[in-house]
């Protein structure tokens, strides 16, 4: 029997990428997801913060530097919005955590995977976010599991988009 190691698996691989990449595409992210409601209005169907956190997460299958990614970019995304600061921090942090720990464990350079991967760590990221906003703040938000499942399906498109474009840009060894 064929027993498989670390080297000759490819997906214990890690992706690593150029400085510029790892700087530029959060910051980004986070400047567009600040921009954009504003020209768009009620019409935001996206989380790109939470797309580049789990796109990187899984890249890189490193839970702590998934949780960190997550944290930062969750409390830049709050100090740029009307949001309590944390609560964004909170959600993309258990979202960095679980991308990270689930690319650790299954090949996450298949296509339909990360985007399903996507999708339902957009549905946890809003849970999260309305169980800390609701149910620990006990602030009342005006919510729709209806308006979740749309942004959870638009930053999948957008991660349809985005992961082959930063695929480009990754290091190879």
């Amino acid at each position: 029997m064929s027993v498989l190691t670390a080297d000759t698996r490819r997906d214990i691989e890690i992706h690593r990428y150029p400085f510029l990449v790892y700087a530029l595409v959060p910051l980004a992210a986070l400047v567009l997801q600040a921009w954009l409601p504003r020209l768009l209005g009620p019409y935001t169907w996206f989380d790109l913060p939470l797309v580049v956190t789990v796109y990187f997460s899984l890249g890189r299958r490193s839970p702590i530097q998934g949780t960190l990614l997550g944290g930062v970019l969750g409390i830049f995304q709050d100090a740029l919005t009307h949001h309590a600061i944390g609560i964004n921090g909170i959600a993309k942090t258990i979202v960095g955590y679980v991308a990270a720990s689930v690319g650790v464990r299954i090949d996450v350079d298949n296509y339909t995977i990360r985007l399903a991967l996507n999708f339902l760590l957009s549905l946890l990221g809003s849970a999260v976010y309305f169980f800390v906003y609701h149910i620990l703040l006990g602030l009342t938000v005006d919510w729709s599991w209806l308006m979740e499942f749309l942004k959870a399906l638009g930053n999948s498109a957008i991660a349809l988009l985005l992961f082959p474009v930063l695929d480009r840009f990754r290091m190879q060894d």
